[in-house]
């Protein structure tokens, strides 16, 4: 069973205690590329997090449950002090809320891959092969231009960023329980969006008519054929961050769907950046004004899905080398650590438990570096989705005594 969430009464309501940093490395868990060989964070060269390191306490952490392989919704809201199994979320509303489409409730919003389908019909490339964001804003204006819904069903198609798109579709009953259509797969047909309820029948039948549509509208474009559907969701709201923690919490991301996890939470967004530097320049920023900021890093996640274990070596370390210049907005607790595993050798998501760093004043250091062999012997321990939250406001003073 999994732990219960963090008690109300638990936290601290005064508003005092210190300052939190939570610095997320997409995927940060790996694998060696070869028996005997280091994982991406191993091999990596990472002279500032090895130095703190040593300051502070090492471990694993577990965004859902053991051996449980988390989607990145579930497992930002586990590092964000909700339990994954309780609070609920398709990747559709995250994607939304991420380029900022105003949902309301109702809406039916679905994530949606930008794909090449071979002469046959099977997928050749789920992404497409990572078009620009130019190439993919394109590519959604020329599908919205030519696709049309039945009557009394309004849609939205908006670009989020590169091969992703989302779609929001409103009007009437729409059920978001339905099939993925995208296989997670090369070599076979995309699957269709079957309805698994009967109150998604219609939704069933208006996302069958939207799909065909798009291929028919990009059956001559050289690259994209159509698109791959999952992540159905219907909107609702979550209990709100500084509610239930008494934090101001900030976000800085470059990709929209992490602004939209933070954003259901109501954590605030100052910005769009579109670079590592760029995002670094925001929190120097907006940090100063938070008691809680939460910076996403991208790349590592999206090397390690993409098979390229060399390039998710360099973006770890290329976080390295901006690591002093994010610590330098002044924080009393950092976490460091990732949302889940991607293996650049499995090329996908997985159930690895994730490296765990937490500096403070009062920790219990273990180890010289940082890396998954230190994290496994460090004092932390392992750690579970919903007590990471409790860690980090107990290391910045926020938590109150339980009991006499």
């Amino acid at each position: 069973m999994n732990p219960p969430v963090i008690p109300d009464d638990l936290v601290l309501r005064n508003g005092t205690g210190g300052r939190i940093l939570l610095l997320v490395l997409d995927g940060l868990g790996g694998l060696p590329a070869r028996p005997g060989a280091e994982t991406e964070l191993d091999a990596a060269r990472t002279p500032h997090l090895d130095s703190l390191a040593e300051r502070s306490s090492l471990g694993l952490f577990h965004p859902v449950a053991p051996g449980v392989t988390p989607g990145s919704g579930p497992g930002h809201l586990a590092l964000f002090g909700y339990d994954p199994l309780r609070y609920l979320v398709g990747r559709g509303a995250l994607s939304a809320l991420g380029v900022g489409f105003p949902l309301q409730p109702g809406d039916l919003a679905v994530r949606l891959n930008l794909a090449t389908l071979d002469g046959s019909g099977r997928v050749a490339d789920r992404r497409a092969g990572r078009p620009s964001d130019a190439e993919g804003k394109k590519v959604v204006e020329l599908v919205r231009e030519r696709v049309k819904l039945e009557r009394g069903v309004e849609y939205f198609l908006l670009h989020e960023k590169e091969h992703r798109a989302v779609l929001i579709m409103r009007g009437g009953e729409l059920g978001p329980h339905l099939q993925d259509t995208d296989p997670q797969a090369e070599g076979v047909e995309p699957r269709p969006p079957l309805a698994l309820d009967g109150e998604s029948t219609r939704s069933s039948r208006l996302m069958t008519t939207f799909l065909a549509g798009a291929g028919e509208a990009l059956a001559d474009h050289p690259r994209v054929h159509g698109f791959l559907a999952r992540g159905y969701a219907s909107y609702q709201g979550f209990p709100a961050f500084r509610e239930r923690f008494g934090l101001r919490g900030v976000a800085v991301a470059g990709y929209p769907m992490y602004r939209g996890v933070a954003r259901l939470v109501g954590m605030e967004v100052p910005g769009e950046p579109t670079s590592l530097d760029a995002q670094v320049a925001l929190l120097e920023q907006a940090g100063p004004e938070s008691d809680f900021a939460f910076f996403h890093v991208k790349a590592t996640d999206a090397r390690g899905e993409d098979g390229d274990y060399d390039g998710k070596v360099a973006a770890i370390q290329a976080v390295d080398e901006i690591l002093p210049r994010i610590l330098s907005v002044g924080w009393d607790v950092v976490c460091i650590t990732g949302d889940h595993s991607t293996p650049s050798t499995m090329k996908a998501h997985s159930w690895h438990p994730v490296p765990l760093l937490i500096h403070s004043s009062w920790v219990r250091p273990s180890a010289d570096s940082f890396g998954e062999n230190a994290c496994r012997t460090g004092s932390l321990g392992s750690v579970r989705s919903t007590e990471l939250m409790s860690l980090l406001l107990a290391h910045a003073g926020r938590m109150a005594k339980f009991g006499a």
